[in-house]
């Protein structure tokens, strides 16, 4: 413990310590206050039991000036002048800016300048800025750490936490960015602008939103002038990293592509703050016609407007701003008659709307179509069973009709199936003609053959097997060789439709009853009848 307060006498811990480093890194310059109410928001209602207003504060703020403290010891911090109220500010050294990069995560080069002698002449222009930061975030305090206070507290800092969020973290935001017309990011040129606040939250819908804070000390030219150079740094292109030229800006922040014309700029944001002799009721109407140029849209027939190419500019005051925060309809988008939240006001809600309904009408218009072509498919199935159905057999025996099964197996026309026997009956009526005929009619029965295999293949063969036309029986293998056998020197079978027993029977019939010899012998001997002579030579003739 003793080594610990040789260290940093005040005895701040290190989480205060990182608070510390990571406001001032943002803000640049800060009072305590504003340093507690960003960091530790629970702290605000704590200590409300002091007698006055300055004792709660000094109180509530007592921790983190003591980690300021600390902070000065080691040469991160330094006082920063005081504001016209009397408040102490606060401010980094070069080597607290390096140590607040690693904080909060981004590079020194990106954290800015130290804001030394801000606070030389009260940083009125400093703290409207720190103001507007934290009216944007709305810090919620830690319930879990106010169980010990009075319920005038604990009711206060309920309202707070049901209150609308802010938007993003300290972390989202950063002050003093240079946005260079000309010159490179680390050394701009000349006729470039400065943006107070750059916040990027795309976690709460906003990618990115350039702030610009007056303390009503501006005239309505000047800031217009202001404008230009935003729009003028908007323009701006330079090559990427992949060789590219795209919009300068995109190679430090990221946003969305726009949709198909209708890409518009980054939104600006103007914060008045009425502390000077300028009234923002007539500086803003007088801002609207010296810019239109730079926001006015392009009115479509949906009633919505396109802003290619386009800065998207709110106003809004600072104490609208405190009161209601981000969620409430207080901001006043350039060309808009009524005012929006800051998400619609940056946004194109009727674009919106009528994207959605565009896409209802196509998923209506697709859905009738399929409806469309399903009953055309419908009518046409319909059409076509109605086709077949006009087509279907009707058996001559009973009148009824086919089934499927029965009319595809007499329509079978393949090689290897059997021609049905009875075509024009119905499965019944054909078993019972069947069993009337004796096992065939006209031609012979024949089984169902058995699926692939020897069997198949006898069923094939006992499909193609004669019959006989005068007895009905089937011819045995010999009898079916004889009578297929083919060749030069083949005699053709003289009664090939009758079976070996007709044709012996046949044989015997026709056989004269005064012949000695036998069918076979005449047979013979007309065959050798039939065999020419074979004629002499000349050669032979002369020798005899």
């Amino acid at each position: 413990m003793a080594g610990r307060r040789l260290t940093n006498p005040a005895g701040s811990s290190n989480d205060l310590r990182g608070d510390v480093l990571r406001v001032l890194g943002v803000l640049k310059v800060a009072s305590a206050d504003q340093i507690q109410r960003i960091a530790a928001p629970h702290l605000t209602y704590r200590h409300t039991t002091k007698a006055t207003a300055s004792e709660r504060k000094t109180a509530r703020t007592a921790a983190h000036a003591g980690a300021l403290s600390d902070l000065r010891k080691h040469g991160l911090a330094e006082n920063g002048g005081t504001t016209r109220a009397g408040e102490s500010l606060r401010n980094l050294t070069t080597k607290g800016l390096e140590a607040a990069s690693y904080e909060l995560g981004r590079p020194l080069s990106e954290m800015g300048s130290t804001a030394r002698g801000a606070g030389s002449s009260g940083a009125t222009h400093p703290m409207a800025v720190n103001e507007t930061v934290i009216a944007m975030l709305r810090p919620k305090p830690d319930l879990r750490l106010l169980t010990a206070e009075p319920a005038e507290a604990k009711a206060a800092a309920q309202a707070a936490v049901d209150a609308p969020a802010g938007i993003g973290t300290i972390a989202s935001y950063a002050t003093e960015v240079p946005l260079p017309a000309t010159g490179t990011w680390g050394a701009p040129g000349k006729g470039g602008a400065q943006a107070d606040i750059v916040l990027t939250a795309p976690q709460d819908g906003i990618p990115l939103l350039f702030i610009e804070v007056d303390n009503c000390h501006e005239t309505a030219e000047e800031l217009a002038a202001k404008l230009e150079k935003y729009a003028r740094f908007f323009r701006r292109k330079m090559k990427d990293t992949d060789g590219k030229e795209r919009p300068m800006w995109r190679t430090r922040w990221t946003a969305p592509e726009g949709r198909y014309g209708d890409a518009p700029h980054p939104p600006v944001l103007l914060v008045f703050n009425h502390l000077g002799e300028r009234n923002p009721q007539r500086t803003i109407p007088r801002l609207q016609e010296l810019t239109r140029h730079l926001w006015e849209g392009e009115r479509q027939r949906g009633g919505h407007h396109l802003y290619d190419r386009r800065i998207p500019i709110v106003a809004v005051g600072l104490r609208n701003l405190r009161e209601h925060g981000p969620a409430g309809a207080v901001f006043a988008r350039f060309g808009r008659d009524h005012p929006q939240s800051l998400l619609e006001a940056i946004g194109n809600p009727r674009r919106d709307a009528a994207d959605a309904r565009e896409h209802d009408e196509a998923r209506v218009r697709q859905a009738e179509y399929k409806a469309q072509v399903q009953r055309a498919a419908q009518e046409k199935a319909a059409a076509k069973a109605a086709e077949r159905e006009a087509r279907r057999p009707v058996c001559t025996g009973c009148g009824t009709k086919f089934t499927d099964e029965r009319w595809e197996a007499t329509q079978a026309t393949d090689w290897d199936t059997p021609k049905d026997s009875h075509p024009a009956l119905c499965d019944a009526c054909k078993q019972r003609a069947v069993a009337a005929g004796g096992g065939h009619v006209g031609t012979q029965e024949r089984r169902e053959p058995a699926r692939g295999g020897a069997e198949r293949h006898d069923f094939q063969r006992a499909a193609r097997r004669p019959v006989c036309t005068d007895c009905g029986a089937t011819f045995t293998d010999e009898r079916w060789k004889a009578t297929e056998r083919v060749g030069w020197g083949v005699t053709p079978e003289p009664r090939p439709s009758l079976c070996g027993d007709c044709d012996r029977r046949f044989v015997t019939d026709v056989q004269e009853p005064w012949s000695d010899e036998p069918p076979h012998q005449e047979q013979e001997q007309e065959q050798e009848q039939a065999v020419p002579a074979q004629k002499t030579g000349r050669w032979f003739s002369r020798r005899t």
